[in-house]
C-alpha cells in the first residue's frame, strides 16, 4: 500500500472521528451541517407520493423491454422530464445482441400428449396482462435446440441436489432435466444441467415457493397463479455481464464483435421457464424413486426423481439480433468541484410492463431528481457533479449500464465518487448492500428517515425486526447493542455492478421490502394493477427511498470531506478474511471425515435400506494454503485505522 493512499486514509478517518465529536454530519463541519440539514428538509418537502404513482402508471401502461417502441417511449418520457427539471439530459445508445424467441415448443409424447401452453392468460381484474407486444414466456440466452429425452427432476438444480442424484444412481447425461426456482440465481440452473451432460432444462416456478402453499393467488392475493411463469436472464453472468459480444468494450455502432459461438458466457443447451400448471403434467410422468422429503414441492402429486415414462420434445430457437439499448445520463453541474461525480441510476427496461420491476424504484428516482431539479431552480448548487441515469437492458444481463460504464471506463475512474443503485421497490424494511466505507455515513441517514407505517426511523424498524427474529439469545443481545446499520455484501444483480465489480467505484444498493411478497416477478402479472393493490398502495415507500437516496446523493454531492469510513471496510476485510480462513479449515476437516466415513462403509451399513441410496464419492482431500498475504495486508489496514497522535 503506497504512502499516498495510507495518507488518504488517515486524513479520511481522522476528519470523521472530529465531525463525530462535534455532532456533526459525517464529511461536514458543525456550519455545514446545519445547511445541509436544511437542504435535505427543503428536499423532502418537494417529494410526492402522488407523483411517484403516476411516474408508475405511466411508465407500466405498456409492455417496455428492450428495443421495444414502449421502451423507446418510456426513454424519450424520461429524458423529457429531466430535461425540464433543468437536468443536461443526452440519450446514449448502444448496440448490444439481443435474441428473442422465434419457435417455442414443449410436448410430452407417448402414453399420455400434452402440449404446454407458454402462456399466461389475462385477467379482467388486470388492465394491462392482456396487451399486445408482450415477450412470451421464455429464458433469454438459451441455445436454439431441437431436442426430445426423458425427464429427470433435479430439485433446486444446484450441484448438492445432483450429487444427491447421483446417491440415487441416477444420471442425467441425454436426458432434460426440470428444475424449481429458488435456492440460486436462474443461471446456474442450466450451467450445471450442461455440465452434467443434460441436452436440454425446464425451470418452473413450485407452487410451495411462490403459489398457493404461501397465500392466495392473484388477482385475490399477489402470489403467482397457475398459469404464471417468470421471464428472466440465464446468461452466465460470472464470466462476464453485459453484451455478449463486445466483453470489457463499450458496444458502440462499430465496435468489434465476436462471433457468437465464441462467447463463452453463453449455453450449449436449451432452456425455458413454464409455469406450475404446465409442469404438473410431466412431474406427473415421472417413475423411480420418490425424491427426498426436501425435494417435495406443493402440487397434488407424488414426486419422483424420474426418469420419465414418457418422453419431452423441446424446441427452441431464437433470432439473435443486435439491439439498440437507449440510456438516458442527467447531469447537474457541480459549482466548486464539477469534475466529481456523484452518479444514481436505476433501469428502465423491463421484460414486460415491469410495475415493481423495475418501475416503483425507477419512480423514486425521478421524484428525486424532480425535488434536485426543483432546488436548483431555486438556487441550489451542488458542490458536485450529479448525474441521474436511467440504464436499459438490465434484465438480459446488466447489458446497458456494462457497456455505459466500459466505454466510459478512464473517465468514470478519475470523476466518480459514488454510485447509488435502485432497482424495484416494496413494502416494509429498508434493504442495503454496498461498500462497508459508507456503513456510518448511511448509520446517520437512516436514522433521519421515518417509516411511513410505523413513523419509527427505517433504522430502528429494521434493527427490530432482525432482533426478534434473531435465532438465538445470544444473538439477539448482540444485536440490541449494535447501532450501525451493516451494508450487506453486494452480488452480481443489478447496475451497480460494473461499478463496483469492473471498477471499484464506492457503490450502494437500496430497496423497501419484506411485506410485499408475491409471485408477479418477471411476468405479465407484474402490473400497476398489482403493485397498487399489493406492494406499496400509498407510493409513500417509493417516497422514503427517494428519501434515503436523496440523502446520499445530496450527502456527498456537498460534503466538505468525502464520508467515506475506512475503520469500517477494514472491520468488515477482516471479518472476511477471518471467515474464508476458517472455511478452508471446516472443508479439510469435514472433507476428511466425510472421506472415512465412506471408506468404512458408515454410509452402507448405517443407510435406510427402503431409501436405496448409494454412498456418496469420495472428495479429493483440501490442502492446506497460504494466507499470510492477505493476514499481513490486513494488519497493515487495522494499523493505519487510528488517528497519528
Amino acid at each position: 500500500m503506497n504512502r499516498k493512499l495510507i495518507s488518504l486514509l488517515v486524513l479520511t478517518v481522522c476528519s470523521l472521528a472530529a465531525a463525530a465529536q462535534s455532532n456533526a454530519i459525517a464529511g461536514f463541519g458543525k456550519t455545514a451541517t446545519a445547511a445541509q440539514q436544511a437542504t435535505e428538509q427543503k428536499f423532502d418537502a418537494l417529494l410526492s407520493a402522488g407523483n411517484v404513482d403516476q411516474y408508475i402508471k405511466d411508465l407500466s401502461a405498456v409492455p417496455h423491454h428492450v428495443a421495444s417502441p414502449g421502451g423507446d417511449a418510456n426513454a424519450k418520457y424520461i429524458a423529457d422530464k429531466l430535461k425540464s427539471w433543468g437536468f443536461e439530459t443526452a440519450i446514449e445508445t448502444f448496440y448490444v445482441l439481443f435474441p428473442t424467441p422465434l419457435t417455442r415448443e414443449l410436448e410430452m409424447t407417448g402414453s399420455r400428449h400434452y402440449k404446454a401452453s407458454l402462456k399466461e392468460p389475462a385477467l379482467k381484474e388486470d388492465e394491462t396482462s392482456g396487451q399486445k407486444g408482450q415477450l412470451p414466456i421464455y429464458n433469454c440466452w438459451s441455445a436454439d435446440g431441437d431436442v426430445t429425452a426423458e425427464l429427470v427432476y433435479v430439485n433446486y438444480g444446484v450441484p448438492a441436489d445432483y450429487e444427491m442424484l447421483e446417491r440415487l444412481g441416477i444420471d442425467v447425461k441425454g436426458k432434460i432435466v426440470i428444475a424449481k426456482y429458488g435456492r440460486s440465481w436462474r443461471g446456474i440452473k442450466p450451467k450445471v444441467a450442461q455440465e452434467h451432460g443434460a441436452i436440454g432444462c425446464i425451470i418452473y416456478s413450485d407452487p410451495k415457493d411462490d403459489g398457493y402453499f404461501q397465500g392466495d393467488v392473484y388477482p385475490q392475493g399477489p402470489y403467482k397463479p397457475a398459469y404464471g411463469a417468470q421471464r428472466g436472464s440465464v446468461m452466465d453472468m460470472p464470466i462476464y455481464p453485459g453484451d455478449p459480444l463486445t466483453p470489457n468494450t463499450g458496444s458502440a455502432k462499430d465496435a468489434k464483435r465476436l462471433d457468437r459461438k465464441d462467447a463463452v458466457n453463453l449455453l450449449k443447451i436449451p432452456v425455458i421457464p413454464i409455469s406450475y400448471a404446465d409442469a404438473q403434467p410431466l412431474l406427473e410422468s415421472l417413475q423411480g424413486l420418490v425424491v427426498p422429503d426436501d425435494w417435495k414441492g406443493a402440487l397434488p402429486i407424488t414426486y419422483h426423481v424420474g426418469p420419465s415414462v414418457n418422453k419431452v420434445h423441446l424446441k427452441l430457437a431464437f433470432d439473435w439480433q443486435v439491439r439498440p439499448v437507449n440510456n438516458i445520463i442527467a447531469k447537474l453541474k457541480g459549482s466548486e468541484l464539477p469534475d466529481e461525480w456523484v452518479i444514481r441510476g436505476n433501469h428502465h427496461d423491463a421484460w414486460v410492463n415491469g410495475a415493481a420491476d423495475p418501475v416503483s424504484g425507477l419512480a423514486a428516482l425521478l421524484e428525486e431528481a424532480r425535488a434536485m431539479g426543483e432546488m436548483a431552480k431555486n438556487g441550489y448548487k451542488p458542490k458536485r457533479t450529479l448525474v441521474y441515469c436511467a440504464w436499459d437492458g438490465e434484465e438480459p444481463g446488466l447489458l446497458g449500464s456494462t457497456e455505459w460504464v466500459e466505454y466510459h471506463a478512464e473517465e468514470l475512474k478519475q470523476k466518480a465518487v459514488i454510485y447509488v443503485n435502485s432497482d424495484g421497490n416494496g413494502r416494509g424494511f429498508l434493504y442495503a448492500g454496498g461498500s462497508q466505507a459508507l456503513e456510518p455515513a448511511f448509520t446517520e441517514i437512516t436514522k433521519d428517515v421515518k417509516d411511513p407505517q410505523t413513523n419509527t426511523s427505517v433504522f430502528e424498524r429494521r434493527r427490530s425486526a432482525d432482533i426478534i427474529n434473531a435465532g438465538t439469545a445470544r444473538t439477539k443481545k448482540e444485536l440490541l447493542a449494535k447501532k450501525t446499520f451493516d451494508l450487506a455484501a453486494l452480488g452480481a444483480g443489478s447496475d451497480y455492478s460494473p461499478f463496483f465489480q469492473h471498477l471499484g467505484i464506492t457503490s450502494m444498493n437500496i430497496a423497501f421490502g419484506g411485506e410485499d411478497e408475491g409471485g408477479e416477478y418477471h411476468s405479465v402479472y407484474d402490473s400497476y394493477d398489482l403493485y397498487k393493490r399489493f406492494k406499496d398502495p400509498s407510493f409513500e415507500y417509493g417516497v422514503a427511498l427517494a428519501k434515503i437516496c436523496g440523502r446520499m446523493t445530496l450527502r456527498f454531492a456537498n460534503a466538505e470531506t468525502l464520508p467515506y469510513d475506512f475503520r469500517s471496510l477494514q472491520k468488515n476485510i477482516s471479518k472476511y478474511a477471518t471467515e474464508v480462513i476458517a472455511l478452508a479449515d471446516d472443508m479439510r476437516e469435514n472433507t476428511a471425515v466425510e472421506n472415512q466415513l465412506i471408506k468404512e462403509n458408515h454410509y452402507i451399513t448405517g443407510n435406510n435400506i427402503t431409501e436405496s441410496k448409494l454412498p456418496p464419492a469420495a472428495k479429493a482431500e483440501v490442502p492446506y494454503l497460504n494466507f499470510s498475504a492477505l493476514q499481513n495486508a490486513t494488519t497493515v489496514l487495522e494499523k493505519i485505522k487510528h488517528c497519528p497522535e
